[in-house]
């Protein structure tokens, strides 16, 4: 068994989030210290180029698509326990919410801060994914083909950047 072999087997053997009989649980965080804990997560909406020129000149029908896009981000780190089935609802202390817009993409990096029993990795996959999903329906009408298809749009490269705890 090669080593990577090893490590996830071990991993496998660890799995908290079932009982030995198999059946999902959720974790119990609660003799764990509070810990003030960070993650960043990234992911991009690929666009076409004048797509991109309406968001920055801001001439898309809907109104503002990063201010809009921003506000879902922050929305959705706020419910992520009421969409992930077994995460704990844990008290946010900050969202940033980073937009870079390049020529045919827009980059999204979601930095969510907390104190508490648990990570909040998953709060910040959730901000990015739900902002690129608030700036796809912004940009929708201008996005689609003759055929009322997306050939041009796509969220990609979803992933967590970094998460860091420290004691309290």
């Amino acid at each position: 068994m090669s080593e990577d072999s090893e490590k996830k087997s071990a991993n496998a053997d660890e799995l908290t989030h079932t009982t030995d009989e198999g059946d999902v649980q959720m974790v119990d965080v609660g003799d764990k210290p509070d810990s003030e804990r960070r993650a960043v997560a990234a992911g991009e909406i690929r666009l076409q180029p004048s797509t991109i020129e309406a968001i920055r000149d801001d001439q898309v029908g809907k109104g503002d698509v990063l201010a809009t896009a921003r506000v879902g981000a922050i929305q959705a780190v706020k419910h992520t326990w009421e969409t992930i089935p077994m995460c704990h609802q844990i008290p946010i202390t900050n969202v940033d919410t980073d937009f870079s817009p390049a020529k045919d993409r827009i980059e999204l990096q979601v930095t969510v801060e907390t104190t508490g029993k648990t990570g909040c990795e998953m709060e910040a996959l959730e901000g990015v994914t739900t902002g690129l999903n608030v700036v796809w329906d912004m940009v929708k009408a201008i996005e689609k083909d003759d055929d009322g298809q997306y050939p041009d749009t796509g969220i990609e490269n979803v992933r967590v950047l970094e998460k860091e705890k420290r004691q309290a």
